[in-house]
């Protein structure tokens, strides 16, 4: 047993151990023998969601957890247990592993440097595989007024049903103007649209085109919500909304037709040099 846990522990330094035998060129968080944590490297391995909850706690945490294993980790070496036929097969395997990850990032990223889709390539993609694009849920444009005060929220509600420029009337009343007008010219799926307000991203499921909502007090703050377009679920959404998304598709694939290619050349050159032999495979 403990033999076995030793074995999972030198595995497992590979990928966790984040240490330096090193003099100190920053902080320090624990030193065992001559392996150094750092606060930099302790950081880079906490996720960032347990360092937003308490940092003080999960750097102490991963501070004890990494002391446990470079203590385990010297237990190891001291048995020699790093010396056995089967942990020094399985670290031989994880290393050719990765250096055959590492290798096949670096490549797809070298060819991908001049790889490139253009629009007409991806409305063209769009076009020949629309049926594969539709909303899974329904889409809604409309307008959202935050204002400072009840009487600024009534003003311009009442200048959007006389008709005045929405521009005009978002830079006349809106707490933030430019955000306001910006989120106005998209399409927004219902469930997200104006979901700040609760109260809101209801009335947007209610209230018709160009149908403006009553005014919500929210804290010290006063919104109301006008719905200007829809698309229902099952339509087929605008290109402009999805062609930066089709380009990285198509991009994608591309990087993949160009590794498969680039790994047959590398194939058909060993075999043209007699550096590949298989046998017949034994029962």
């Amino acid at each position: 047993m403990i033999r076995l846990l030793l074995i999972s522990i030198l595995l497992g330094a590979i990928s966790f151990s984040c240490t330096r035998k090193a003099e100190f060129s920053e902080p320090p968080l624990a030193k065992v023998g001559s392996a150094i944590l750092t606060v930099s490297e302790a950081r880079a391995n906490i996720p960032s969601s347990v360092l937003e909850q308490d940092s003080i706690s999960a750097f102490q945490r991963y501070r004890d957890d990494w002391i446990e294993q470079q203590i385990l980790i010297q237990e190891a070496y001291r048995l020699r247990v790093h010396r056995q036929d089967d942990v020094v097969k399985r670290l031989d395997q994880i290393r050719s592993d990765y250096i055959a990850k590492a290798a096949q990032q670096f490549i797809i990223t070298e060819l991908g440097k001049d790889i490139i889709v253009t629009d007409e390539e991806a409305r063209t993609y769009y076009q020949e595989n629309k049926d594969s694009f539709v909303l899974e849920e329904r889409y809604v444009r409309y307008r959202h007024v935050r204002s400072r005060t009840l009487q600024d929220a009534q003003d311009a509600r009442e200048d959007l049903l006389r008709g005045i420029e929405w521009e005009v009337v978002a830079n006349n009343f809106s707490i933030n103007p430019e955000l306001s007008v910006r989120e106005s010219e998209r399409f927004w799926p219902e469930s997200v649209a104006a979901s700040d307000v609760e109260i809101l991203n209801r009335y947007l499921g209610l209230i018709g085109l160009s149908e403006i909502s009553v005014i919500e007090q929210v804290g010290n703050e006063f919104h109301f919500v006008q719905l200007l377009e829809e698309r229902a679920q099952g339509d087929h959404p605008d290109l402009e909304w999805l062609i930066d998304q089709i380009k990285e598709w198509l991009i994608l694939e591309k990087k993949r037709i160009a590794f498969n290619t680039y790994v047959k050349n590398l194939y058909l050159q060993a075999q043209a040099n007699n550096e590949i032999e298989t046998f017949d495979v034994q029962n």
